[in-house]
């Protein structure tokens, strides 16, 4: 459409200034007719006139196809004006029409060698935009003449036609030798045809990466150089972005590069620009320090990044995306420019952010005065986001500049005392950052903090505020009141502010043992047993039982030291910010991710890396993308991912040591602590199932009447400690073992102790799976449906359906020919779809297919086709071509036939990866009228690789634990709970890439109820 707008533009120089609007008015009916005649007339004037119309109802989208010949008839004409039209419309309809089309071939040919430059240089553009196999070959000699053209606009307009030619050919330009005479064209006196050349190699290499086409040497550099002074300002970053693509040789080369691209900073695009500072940023990597010049360069990159910021504001904003780049590497740039990042009361607000951003990465001890002043300004505006934006900034001052922390502290109690209530939830965030950063530093300021709880109405403020209370629980005299207070309304909190309170209250609990111990078995009750939030009941769990087994080791692990944080958590990832450094100036420096992130296919992704630290040996790919020892999975090719889904979780030593003969046998409460702190749970979990397990201490002491009530037997939906035989009782103070006494100071107790040890309980028998699940049923394919009416399709009719025998995916359709004539030459072809399916080879329809006869057809599919996301997920568009014509139709896949046979995932790491994905990401669903025993459901399963890892019985209700992988890498984890007599089965679906979930349950209902 771009093309259409600059010849219509062009076509306003010849003659007709303001009068085309009405070629785009409603014509009347039979229109088509009309043009017909006027394009076949023998007056000029009518005849440009007719064509003009036809070009108007093409770019409104009216259907002139029809017209191809008449049209392409008045190619031959000495008439520029007409010639382009006629040529716009060959580029619209060549590809519907390209047997039409191949007439126009010998006026291509002949306009090549007219004596105009401007209609060769017509001709080659032309046939260029002509995406038609069938002619490009006889294109190749007229190309070949304008690549050696006499006249520069010729040559420069057949240059980027070699690019084009080979996106739709590549063997055929490869063949032809346009290459190396491409390659030929550097070397070309002008500049602009060299800039073209550039940019066409730059383009075929980019979707070829190891084609090492543009062969950079001192010499070709030189060229490129001279031209760069000489060439428009969209040649010039052609010809920077390829100078970018070299590594010089030494620093000398690095430094003449640098001055003599050094000028382009000054130019009035900022593109241009931006292209220049790419390059001098990756040069510079290979200037020593202590060198005059590189100072010198460090000040000439300043000025210009400065002058990008009085453009207009989406301008502003895609140069502050760079200079933020640009800062992190090389802050020493910018430092003595911060006020030019202060913000104007009338910047739009995501220029606002991203200056405050600016702010804080170039805030020092010197200027960090300046800035504090600046942001206590912000802090009153009236834009929402941008003071609380401001207020969190001045926390990040405090934590990046240490003798800032102070004075950054009282600006904040400042700000607390305007009781704006947005503000003050604010700054409690960032203080309690502070504090994590200065610890026993400024904690008087709690009391201030604590006048304000009231307020608080935002989860992270709150939760915030509850961790303060729960870090100096010691210093607060009534934290049992506050954190009680939260209590009231557990449920109603977000799971961030329910975690935070029951991990402050343990805190509480072990500072303050004596008077906390009804809040404590409150807040465990309320985590587990009334909780449905998988990591909340989990944690609740590992507190419960490290408080009844060592209170020792609880406080140890509570109350740990913990790490300081840094101003470094905000920053790029270093080997990320290298690879963004060179594409300054694209859309990964504004997006902050590489290309390959959010470009599609392969093009654009290669990783690029600045040359000082590319030459260390070290891998170019990051470490997410290298593989696992022990496992070799394909990264998802739909719907992406956060990383690998098992990532180093096989890495992680979680299975118990080898231990000859059963474990001793615990005889006192002071052995308690040396147990694992699940009781044996993760060990079991992870060990073989023919460890006997270690059973916690079951403690029944009437004697002590404060004893809290036992914690409920666990049935979660996330693995956990849960293998309970017997009360766990929480000791000390509410029970007294003398593990526990010894923590607290309270005089030991003599505490019965009973010992039920079975050696198949709890999660022993979560890993039983020699209970009951046997051989397999056959695999499921369900039953063929009419895909293809034959009324629809000229008498074809094709029923089909999807199944997987053997490892192969195959589509099984009935072909039934209901009219009264053969079908032959039978073809097929899919479009891009969710998961790549493509058929493995061709229809195999051996015989005609002769009226009212039937015929069964089997394709194999494989997963290696193009990809593109489908709504439903599961949608495959289909194209069936015969005799006749060519048909479409849609149709829909179990997602089960992409289960594959190696989807049973190892017991740890199903475990591990359970965990690891977000609650978030996990669905449930109701499968309803199901009559099958949990065994039979898990033997129907598996004949579809969908893999029960573990059974377990909970009160009457058998759970599975299941795993499946699909075709391309993504592992969906299932928990299945069947209750004996109930028809109504529940299954919880967790997956990285929850937008399969819904399928992943189709499937499973179908496999089960068939």
């Amino acid at each position: 459409m771009q093309e259409w707008a600059n010849q219509l533009c062009e076509n306003r120089q010849f003659g007709s200034k303001m009068t085309d609007s009405k070629y785009f008015t409603t014509t009347k009916k039979g229109e088509i007719f009309e043009l017909k005649a006027e394009l076949n007339s023998d007056k000029k004037e009518k005849k440009k006139e007719a064509v003009k119309k036809v070009i108007a109802s093409m770019t409104v989208g009216k259907d002139v196809s029809a017209l191809f010949p008449d049209v392409v008839n008045c190619m031959q004409t000495d008439n520029l004006e007409l010639k382009k039209l006629v040529y716009l419309y060959l580029m619209n309809y060549a590809k519907s029409q390209p047997d039409m089309a191949i007439m126009a071939v010998n006026t291509f040919v002949k306009d090549c060698e007219d004596p105009n430059p401007l209609i060769r240089a017509l001709a080659v553009r032309t046939m260029g935009c002509i995406r038609v196999d069938k002619i490009t070959e006889y294109l190749c000699e007229p190309l070949r003449k304008c690549l050696k053209d006499e006249d520069p606009y010729v040559r420069k307009t057949a240059a980027v036609c070699v690019a084009k030619l080979h996106d739709i050919n590549a063997q055929l330009v490869e063949d032809q030798g346009f290459l190396d005479t491409l390659k030929d064209l550097i070397s070309d006196s002008n500049p602009m045809v060299v800039a073209n050349a550039v940019a066409a190699l730059s383009e075929i290499a980019e979707s070829h990466p190891n084609s090492n086409l543009l062969d950079l040497n001192p010499q070709t550099i030189n060229k490129l150089l001279t031209a760069l002074n000489e060439c428009t300002e969209w040649g010039q970053i052609f010809i920077l972005d390829c100078l970018a693509n070299y590594t010089p040789r030494d620093d000398r080369e690095s430094q003449s590069i640098c001055e003599r691209v050094t000028p382009r900073l000054s130019h009035a695009n900022s593109a241009v620009v931006l292209s220049a500072v790419k390059v001098l940023m990756k040069f510079m990597e290979m200037l020593p320090k202590d060198l005059d010049y590189y100072g010198t360069l460090l000040k000439k990159l300043a000025p210009p990044l400065v002058t990008l910021l009085s453009a207009e504001p989406e301008l502003q904003y895609v140069a502050l995306r760079n200079i933020n780049l640009i800062v992190q590497r090389r802050p020493e740039i910018m430092k003595h420019e911060m006020k030019v990042f202060f913000v104007k009361y009338n910047d739009p607000i995501y220029v606002k952010l991203e200056k405050l951003d600016i702010m804080i990465r170039l805030a020092s001890q010197a200027n960090i005065a300046q800035v504090l002043a600046e942001l206590k300004e912000y802090a009153t505006e009236v834009d929402v986001d941008f003071v609380r934006k401001a207020v969190r900034a001045i926390g990040r001052c405090a934590i990046k500049v240490e003798q800032s922390a102070e004075r950054c502290v009282s600006t904040l109690l400042d700000l607390i005392q305007t009781k704006v209530n947005y503000v003050v939830q604010e700054a409690i965030v960032v203080i309690k950052d502070i504090f994590r950063k200065y610890p026993n530093k400024y904690e008087s300021v709690i009391a201030t903090l604590c006048e304000n709880l009231d307020s608080l109405d935002e989860p992270e403020a709150r939760a915030a505020m509850i961790w303060i209370v729960g870090e100096y629980a010691e210093r607060i005299d009534n934290a049992d009141e506050l954190l009680e207070s939260f209590l009231e309304g557990f449920h109603d909190e977000s799971t961030q502010v329910q975690l935070q309170l029951l991990t402050a209250i343990v805190k509480l609990f072990l500072k303050k043992p004596t008077e906390t111990q009804e809040l404590v078995q409150q807040v465990l009750s309320l985590a587990t047993q009334d909780s449905d939030n998988p990591d909340l009941r989990d944690r609740g769990y590992i507190y419960w039982r490290l408080l009844s087994t060592d209170p020792v080791a609880a406080k140890e692990v509570v109350l740990a030291e913990k790490p300081l944080i840094s101003e470094e958590t905000d920053l790029i990832e270093p080997t990320l910010l290298e690879e963004l450094i060179c594409h300054i100036g694209t859309l990964a420096s504004v997006y902050h991710k590489p290309p390959s992130a959010f470009v599609e296919g392969s093009r654009g992704v290669q990783h690029k890396r600045l040359p000082g630290s590319a030459g260390s040996g070290e891998s170019v790919e990051s470490p997410d993308t290298s593989s696992t020892a022990g496992v070799s999975e394909p990264p998802p090719a739909v719907i992406p991912s956060q990383g690998d889904l098992l990532g180093d979780l096989l890495n992680l030593d979680l299975t118990p040591p080898t231990t000859t003969g059963p474990p001793p046998p615990v005889t006192s409460g002071l052995q308690m602590g040396a147990m694992d702190l699940l009781g044996g749970g993760l060990d079991s979990l992870m060990g073989d199932e023919s460890e006997p397990l270690p059973i916690p201490l079951r403690m029944d002491t009437p004697q002590f009447p404060h004893q809290p009530q036992s914690p409920p037997d666990y049935s979660p939906t996330e693995f956990g400690p849960g293998d309970h035989t017997g009360p766990v009782k929480l000791g000390g103070d509410l029970g007294g073992s003398p593990a526990m006494g010894a923590g607290f100071g309270v005089p030991p107790a003599a505490v019965p102790a009973t010992f039920n040890a079975p050696v198949s309980s709890g999660l022993d028998d979560l890993f039983d799976l020699g209970g009951g699940i046997g051989i397999p049923m056959g695999t499921y394919s369900p039953p063929k449906m009419i895909w293809l009416p034959a009324m629809k399709a000229k008498g074809l009719e094709i029923s089909g359906t999807f199944a997987r025998r053997a490892g192969v995916i195959q589509m099984e359709m009935t072909l039934t020919n209901k009219a009264m004539s053969v079908m032959t030459d039978f073809a097929i072809q899919f479009n891009r779809n969710s998961f790549g399916l493509t058929p493995a080879g061709p229809l195999q329809v051996v015989t005609p297919l002769s009226p009212n006869q039937s015929i069964e057809v089997t394709l194999p599919l494989n997963t290696v086709g193009p990809v593109m996301k489908m709504e439903p997920l599961n949608n495959l568009q289909v194209a069936v071509k015969n005799n006749i014509d060519v048909f479409y139709f849609s149709c829909q896949y179990q997602i089960s036939v992409l289960f594959v046979e190696d989807g049973k995932m190892e017991r740890q790491v199903f475990l591990a990866t359970w965990k690891d994905i977000p609650n978030e990401n996990e669905s449930q669903f109701q499968i309803k009228d199901c009559h099958l025993s949990s065994d039979a459901a898990s033997n129907k399963l598996q004949g579809s690789n969908i893999f029960t890892i573990a059974k377990r019985t909970v009160e009457g209700q058998d759970m599975l634990y299941q795993s499946m992988k699909l075709t391309n890498g993504i592992w969906v984890l299932a928990e299945l709970r069947v209750q004996a007599g109930n028809p109504n089965y529940t299954v919880s679906l967790k997956c990285r890439a929850p937008e399969v979930s819904q399928c992943v349950f189709q499937g499973y209902e179908a496999v089960l109820k068939n």
